[in-house]
């Protein structure tokens, strides 16, 4: 089967982006999936949240330049089936540099395609910038899906308004004909308000089946684990956070038929 490569997306910071995309690489290799978790965020979050260092010259800046191979960038984290392409500080520059270069939207999807093809990963998961920029479009070139997660709060339904939109746009320009939303995930519910209630209503009304039906709930345990850089599986196996993401790993599993 084709590796599937999905990202991870919101353009609103603290939302629980990174957090989903850690823990559900993680709950996925832990279930026997073969993950890459790759992360194109410059501040790198993703990569301290499993417990690496953020190390100059290990992240894809160079490859994505042209410069070297992504191959040579992949890194074993501490779990079983689960590597790992790190970010540093150094991919803030790339935005720049990509503008000013030909297929500067292609730049992700050339990169990855030898990856993809030694068939070593059942799926790639990249951790998109908290923008609409440069990489987290490339990021939406390279991918089949997307997956969204949504905050429990107010303005939750503008943010996804605007990523439907220029998922549209990257099919209908032919940058990547093929690209949908697999999903949208809640973060951050609080059972004890009726904000969160209202929300996860209001969002089921507009996406329908497109919203996962496990919310991830606000929790301590689930902030506190990237300190340690540990997934919450690990830092706290017994947690709501950790039960919330083994339920919301089968559904996306039955989801992408991986």
């Amino acid at each position: 089967m084709p590796t599937r490569v999905i990202a991870v997306a919101n353009q609103k910071g603290g939302v629980g982006k990174t957090t989903t995309a850690v823990n559900l690489s993680a709950c996925l290799a832990s279930v026997g999936k073969r993950i890459l978790l790759f992360d194109l965020d410059p501040q790198a979050n993703a990569t301290s949240g499993l417990g690496l260092e953020k190390t100059e010259g290990a992240s894809a800046y160079h490859p994505l330049l042209g410069e070297g191979s992504l191959l040579d960038k992949i890194q074993k984290t501490n779990y079983t089936n689960l590597e790992i392409i790190p970010s540093e500080v150094d991919l803030c520059g790339v935005d720049v540099e990509l503008a000013r270069s030909e297929n500067h939207l292609q730049r992700v999807k050339t990169i990855l395609n030898p990856i993809l093809e030694t068939g070593r990963f059942d799926a790639v998961i990249i951790d998109c910038p908290p923008s609409l920029g440069i990489l987290t479009l490339n990021a939406f070139a390279a991918a089949e899906s997307l997956l969204v997660p949504l905050q429990c709060e107010y303005y939750a339904l503008e943010g996804i308004s605007m990523i439907t939109r220029i998922v549209n746009q990257i099919r209908d320009s032919g940058v990547n004909p093929g690209l949908h939303i697999v999903g949208v995930v809640m973060t951050m519910f609080d059972g004890r308000t009726n904000l969160s209630h209202q929300v996860v209503h209001e969002v089921r009304e507009h996406f329908g089946e497109t919203v996962f039906e496990t919310v991830i709930p606000r929790t301590t345990r689930l902030a506190e684990a990237p300190s340690f850089g540990k997934p919450i599986i690990d830092y706290d196996k017994y947690s709501a956070g950790a039960a919330a993401y083994e339920v919301l790993t089968q559904e996306f599993v039955e989801r992408l038929k991986l």
